[in-house]
């Protein structure tokens, strides 16, 4: 079982309702500004009612961007509300592709688009709002704390999360004897790349290229980067189901936040809310979570505006040295 699983049918007894997608965006603004907020979130599945109610409480931010970090849920529909919504509320939105956007529905086995063709349909949907996405340029932001390059990824995964002495060969025998395995397996499929993993080596060969360019180009410029998947290994800390690392990332992302000058890194996957400082790059894993994971902020009186992260400026870290999780259970 995949014990991050949303089901993907759950929406089938409480289908969304219907959004039409505008008619035409203008381009997205890159106009220079002194103040105004960068905040992020990622996971919000809608393919739950719970969340899809939670999304419709949040507040407007006139003079604030936004970044949606992945897994806003399975199918058009999903992509249409979450990217709604967040054009209603925010002066400009990013998204990055997680696995459950890719997912290829049992019910559209027969005529739904497979892997890059999943994605690049969600790409479409989020262009239709004016949304940046990993196919786009970088963009200057210029708010609080500024200026940086906020770069969305998308990189995908290779089974390299695991221990020194699992072999890849061996690498799904190894979670299942603890049951574990990822909806991936059966809804992700990696058209037309031969593998998921031969797909996520081609992702990491043009994203490095990209980022390459663009610290090329902007060499006293420091870069937002926002992947959903986590840049790095040590940072995937999955208590309970620790085995489920294999499907959490790669291992050749490992020094991109040193590499490609980054001031943070934005992540989602986990549904581990946290905040790490590495080398001088902080870290944010930004995951709103099933609601079942998150229903102990909602006793709280807690909703999905208490735990959006501010990006930029954030907070303030160390530079030059590892700081001590700040984990963010409510926020």
């Amino acid at each position: 079982m995949d014990p991050l699983l949303a089901t993907a049918n759950a929406a089938a007894d409480n289908p969304p309702t219907s959004i039409t997608p505008p008619t035409s965006s203008p381009p997205p603004s890159s106009a220079p500004r002194s103040s105004g907020r960068l905040w992020a979130i990622g996971d919000i599945h809608l393919s739950f009612k719970a969340n899809r109610e939670a999304l419709e409480k949040l507040l407007p931010h006139p003079d604030d961007d936004l970044i949606l970090c992945g897994d806003v849920g399975e199918t058009a529909e999903h992509c249409h509300i979450a990217f709604a919504k967040a054009k209603e509320c925010f002066r400009r939105v990013w998204w990055v592709p997680g696995n459950h956007e890719l997912y290829t529905l049992p019910s559209q086995k027969e005529t739904g688009a497979r892997g890059e063709a999943k994605y690049m349909e969600c790409v479409d949907i989020a262009r239709g709002y004016g949304i940046l996405t990993p196919e786009d340029e970088y963009v200057l932001w210029e708010g609080a704390g500024g200026p940086v390059l906020v770069a969305p990824i998308f990189t995908l995964y290779d089974y390299s999360f695991r221990p020194d002495d699992v072999k890849l060969d061996d690498a799904l025998s190894w979670a299942l004897e603890k049951d574990i395995e990822a909806t991936d397996e059966h809804l992700l499929h990696p058209d037309p790349y031969s593998s998921r993993i031969a797909w996520c080596h081609a992702l990491v060969a043009s994203t490095s290229a990209k980022l390459s360019a663009a610290v090329a180009a902007h060499p006293t410029i420091p870069l937002v980067i926002v992947n959903h998947w986590p840049l790095r290994q040590d940072l995937v800390q999955l208590f309970r189901v620790p085995r489920f690392s294999l499907w959490c990332g790669t291992t050749l992302t490992e020094d991109w936040h040193t590499r490609f000058n980054a001031r943070v890194v934005v992540s989602g996957h986990l549904h581990v809310r946290r905040t790490d400082w590495v080398g001088g790059t902080r870290f944010e894993e930004v995951s709103l979570g099933y609601p079942r994971q998150w229903q102990e902020c909602v006793e709280r009186g807690l909703d999905i505006n208490d735990l959006l992260r501010e990006i930029m400026p954030g907070p303030e870290g160390p530079v030059g040295e590892r700081r001590e999780t700040v984990w963010r259970r409510f926020g």
